[in-house]
């Protein structure tokens, strides 16, 4: 049986480097090579999980099949690997310690003094090895969030730095740094990686290779030179460019050998290089959608950041190129919505997706747009909040109930077409009262939704705390306003759709979670052909 290789990946000079797509591109060369790989996240803050931060902190909070709230990079580990991550792949400080102190309030250490070395140093390499000695993966990659010189990642340093000397050759640092343009001096500079490199260093870890992020083309001279200057040979010195996508970035690591690199010195056979055909396929569509005119896609949320929408951009782009057609996604304030203004901020958009999200703040705009979206026959697509929202405006404006609301916005509300739900209660994990992870759902035959699934039994991912009453169903039903996936378990309701309208749907749970790069969503995939079919006919060509 093979040794688990483990890799390292970590970052210097600046973050924002994109060790998560340099993680996820390396996973996929070695999985195209028939290795069984897995990814997973270290992120140095001491939040326990970033379930409760601010998406403008850390973006979006991305959710595992298991119920994990987990860091963004696992997104992209998903969909460049097409595997699913579990709470073993995100790991932060705060449960590094937490798990240490929990042992030492058992007794588990025996009355001995608690350490950073050994102690949580240990439990730092038991998390790493985990994934390896449990699931028997042939290669973990674990990315280091943060910068090297950075205080908070020191024990993790110290951790690499053990686990290298004790596993010999089957332990490889991969190091990410940007190498900057001086436009004055029209010249590339490589001292900051040169520094970066020391630092790691006097940390105890030499890097294998080197990864260098750039905006400019980076010559052999240069290669030569940060090769000389930092101890590494001139073949394991690569650049990472800016491309026009970051499902680019693998074909650009493989043309520069980074994987034929990491397989020779971690004495594996190199073997022929694969082809990565269906990703190429899939690079090859999404180039000619780009140069097709875009769809302009409206996503009415509160989170003026990229980052806090993450998986749904990319489950429209991906869905925009298994359609033919490039998508534009246009962020649309619901704080700033409202009746007189709707029209003109919706101008020009041929769909609207109404965004997740938690709290009062952004509701109303959100009810503004899914009002207007309704009366005007506008492909919809409602997630989470974004379905309460759908429901609540119907209640309001449909079923006659003016005070209509959720609990989690009004605790007063004579209306609760949105509460927290008894059946719930008895099947809540973790988040306390929170649904979190992969729940069963099964589809109304004979619905839009099931048409699109093209099966009755599905599971989605969910993150949410507040449920669909239903004591309403019924006359949602009767007024247009179908409850087509249901929960088997609890008989939560799942997805509503109105089949009067071309398409207007809203799920409770997160699909975008689970669209990856070789098997986009069903729904996004028929949302955007559902756009494409309302465009006016010269838009359709």
């Amino acid at each position: 049986m093979r040794e688990t290789k483990y890799i390292f990946v970590t970052g210097g000079v600046a973050s924002s480097l994109g060790k998560g797509i340099i993680s996820s591109s390396i996973g996929k060369l070695l999985q195209a090579r028939g290795y069984k790989v897995t990814i997973q996240k270290f992120d140095p803050y001491i939040n326990i999980d970033p379930g409760t931060l601010n998406p403008y902190e850390h973006g979006e909070c991305f959710v595992t099949v298991d119920g994990h709230e987990a860091d963004l990079d696992l997104g992209h580990y998903e969909r460049f690997l097409g595997i699913e991550t579990k709470k073993a792949n995100n790991i932060t400080t705060g449960r590094i310690y937490k798990s240490v102190i929990d042992k030492e309030r058992r007794g588990d250490y025996l009355g001995r003094t608690i350490q950073i070395i050994p102690h949580i140093t240990d439990e730092i390499k038991r998390n790493v090895m985990l994934l390896g000695n449990k699931y028997k993966f042939d290669f973990v990659i674990t990315e280091i969030g943060g910068t090297v010189g950075d205080i908070e990642s020191l024990p993790y340093l110290e951790s690499i730095r053990q686990l290298k000397w004790e596993l010999g050759r089957n332990v490889l640092c991969v190091h990410l740094t940007y190498v900057p343009y001086l436009t004055a001096a029209g010249e590339l500079k490589t001292k900051p990686t040169q520094h970066s490199v020391k630092e790691l260093q006097s940390a105890g870890i030499q890097p294998d290779i080197l990864v260098l992020r750039t905006e400019h083309e980076l010559n052999l001279g240069i290669r030569k030179k940060v090769a000389l200057f930092c101890n590494v040979d001139e073949h394991s010195v690569v650049q990472s460019i800016d491309a026009p996508t970051i499902y680019e970035v693998p074909l650009l690591m493989q043309a520069q050998g980074l994987d034929e690199t990491i397989l020779k010195k971690m004495e594996l056979p190199v073997g022929d290089t694969p082809g990565l055909g269906p990703w190429r396929a899939f690079l090859n569509r999404w180039h000619q959608a780009e140069k097709t005119e875009p769809i302009q896609i409206a996503l009415v949320g509160k989170y003026d950041l990229q980052d806090a929408y993450k998986s749904i951009r990319e489950a429209l782009s991906q869905a925009g190129t298994y359609n033919d057609r490039k998508v534009e996604v246009n962020f649309v304030n619901s704080e700033k919505l409202t009746d007189d203004n709707i029209a003109e901020a919706l101008k020009g958009m041929a769909g609207i997706v109404i965004g997740p999200g938690f709290g009062e703040r952004g509701i109303n705009g959100k009810f503004v747009a899914a009002k207007y979206a309704r009366t005007h026959d506008i492909p919809t697509f409602g997630i989470c909040l974004g379905m309460q929202c759908m429901a609540i405006e119907f209640a309001r404006n449909v079923l006659g109930y003016a005070d209509a609301n959720s609990r989690e916005m009004d605790e007063k509300t004579p209306h609760n077409v949105i509460d927290i739900m008894e059946e719930q209660k008895s099947i809540t994990n973790m988040g306390g009262t929170m649904r979190l992870g992969a729940y069963e759902c099964v589809l109304q035959k004979e619905s839009k939704v099931y048409e699109v699934y093209g099966t009755e039994h599905i599971q989605e991912r969910h993150r949410h705390r507040y449920e669909f009453n239903n004591h309403y169903k019924s006359e949602y039903e009767a007024a247009g306003m179908k409850c087509v996936g249901i929960n088997p378990e609890s008989d939560l309701v799942e997805i509503v759709e109105i089949p009067a309208l071309k398409w207007y749907l809203g799920t409770q749970f997160h699909p975008e979670y689970s669209s990856t790069v070789l098997k986009p969503h069903p729904l996004f995939l028929s949302f955007i052909k559902a756009v494409i079919a309302n465009l006016p006919h010269s838009d359709q060509e």
